[in-house]
């Protein structure tokens, strides 16, 4: 059983040691050990039976012993390394452009087009555990929400804080594209990839889309565009003296920009109508993004002390229990 674990702190095993003078001390007082009543001769005793607590007597110190060392057992940390896996590292870094105009508030996708957006985005980081992904939001301007990490959890809960008006609002869509590029421009990732989502056309901003382009393409960076919104007219929370209403506006997408950036870093346009279609979008993408670029086999260490720890309680419980009853002193 033992053999099966590595230890976090071996060298606590010494402390084992301090059992050998308890056990010594213990044997040492048991033959010391003589009554306090003397009589002349035990030969009238010498045929009764002994009963079970005499074979029991050192119970209570053999448990005492035990719980000693599952403790420092416990204390060294064992670990099972036996789960081992094959892992495809996929080599890709990831930034994640995501437009936060308030234009995003638009409901022809369920409950808005912001939402869904994370949403989706959220199942995608999460079905790529071995790539470093970044976040960059935009609307009239923008700035990177997190940098390249493999700690998809706090990429995803920065996602989910993410809203519209933390930003001066408009659709910088080149702004959004060079910061995303910046945040790969140093990276040493055999595949650099950039997913740009919006819903609009650029209207602000001070570097253009296809210059953005140009400048990924420079660095070797693939861009994947993504238009979001029905065709025609959305549904939109308009602020009016008798509060918020629902008025269709009409969408504009400046998909031809989109398109030409894809192609410029011979990446891939897509238009999302819809939440199926979105999802759909990045299951695609998640499907381009698989070259696997090497194999490796590692093991995944866990925490074995749990049962060790519950061994210990169990037996001092019991140790505790028998002393108040069983083999109860009686002054």
């Amino acid at each position: 059983m033992f053999n099966n674990y590595t230890y976090a702190h071996p060298e606590l095993f010494y402390l084992l040691l301090a059992l050998i003078p308890m056990i010594a001390w213990y044997i040492f007082r048991q033959q010391k050990f003589s009554a306090s009543l003397q009589i002349s001769t035990i030969k009238g005793f010498a045929g009764a039976p002994k009963t079970w607590k005499h074979y029991l007597r050192h119970l209570l110190f053999v448990i005492r012993i035990v719980v000693l060392a599952l403790l420092v057992v416990v204390l060294a940390r064992p670990q099972s390394s036996e789960n081992w896996e094959n892992v495809s590292t996929e080599g890709i870094d990831i930034v994640m452009a995501i437009d936060v105009s308030t234009s995003m508030l638009a409901r022809d996708l369920k409950p808005d087009r912001l939402e869904a957006a994370k949403d989706v985005a959220t199942k995608f980081i999460s079905g790529r555990p071995y790539d470093r992904i970044g976040l960059v939001v935009f609307s009239g301007e923008s700035f990177t929400q997190c940098p390249l990490t493999t700690d998809h959890a706090v990429v995803n809960n920065l996602l989910r804080d993410t809203e519209t008006g933390i930003l001066e609002d408009g659709t910088a869509i080149g702004n959004g594209l060079a910061t995303a590029v910046s945040r790969l421009k140093e990276s040493d990732a055999l595949s650099r990839v950039i997913i740009i989502l919006t819903d609009g056309e650029n209207n602000r901003g001070e570097i253009p889309p296809l210059t953005a382009a140009e400048i990924a393409k420079t660095y070797g960076i693939r861009v994947y565009t993504i238009g979001v919104g029905t065709e025609g007219t959305a549904p939109y929370p308009m602020q009016t003296p008798f509060g918020t209403r629902i008025q269709q506006v009409q969408v504009k997408i400046d998909e031809e920009s989109l398109q030409s950036i894809a192609d410029i870093t011979e990446g891939k346009y897509f238009r999302a109508t819809d939440n199926e279609k979105l999802n759909d979008i990045y299951d695609e993408i998640d499907l381009l993004e698989k070259s696997k670029i090497e194999v490796k086999e590692f093991s995944k260490k866990q925490e074995e002390f749990q049962p060790f720890a519950f061994s210990a309680l169990v037996l001092l419980i019991i140790g505790i229990l028998l002393k108040v009853s069983v083999f109860r002193n009686i002054p």
